[in-house]
């Protein structure tokens, strides 16, 4: 046999709503469980170092994103994408797959729709490329991501197994900080 089970999955990180992790080891392996909200798997191939992060837009009034909610999730990318900046990475070559963003109770304004429109846009407005994942549907999901070798693994949750949400839709989003103003560039 070659070595423990433990040893063969690599280090297993999780991440939940609010937080995001970079690393460049290629044993690590990112998870995450997602109903209505996104995480982005982002990577830079050259430099082999890549991240997760988990996020949801707070609110939920309608389809037209308040800039306050807006606020919320730039912060949460901006924190990913900084992070691997300052390991390294080049904003030319990052390469983004986005999951989550479902619609999980019925009949209430589809947060998880507001979700994943935002992250699809973000990545548009900001040159990243996105090279897949799997956004919206009615399914949570469980999440594994290499950072290194790009890897993703998803698996459905059935509706009927999803009272391990009920903890998302009591949580609010973690604001982001006051800004002064200062903007720092890698």
């Amino acid at each position: 046999m070659r070595g423990s089970l433990a040893d063969r999955l690599g280090h297993r990180i999780h991440v939940v709503q609010g937080e995001q992790h970079v690393t460049d080891d290629a044993e690590t392996v990112l998870i995450t469980l997602l109903g209505s909200c996104v995480a982005a798997c982002m990577r830079d191939p050259l430099a082999g170092i890549g991240g997760m992060n988990h996020f949801l837009l707070p609110g939920g009034r309608s389809q037209n994103f308040d800039t306050q909610a807006q606020r919320h999730a730039v912060h949460a990318m901006e924190l990913l994408v900084n992070a691997l900046l300052s390991r390294g990475a080049r904003r030319e070559r990052l390469e983004c797959k986005l999951f989550g963003g479902a619609r999980l109770i019925d009949g209430l304004t589809d947060i998880g729709r507001q979700n994943a429109d935002f992250a699809e846009g973000f990545l548009a407005a900001e040159g990243i490329r996105h090279v897949g994942g799997s956004l919206r549907g009615e399914h949570g999901r469980k999440i594994q991501f290499w950072p290194v070798s790009g890897r993703a693994r998803q698996s459905l949750m059935e509706r009927e197994n999803l009272q391990v949400f009920d903890a998302e839709r009591r949580i609010r989003p973690v604001a982001p900080p006051e800004s002064d103003g200062a903007v720092e560039l890698f």
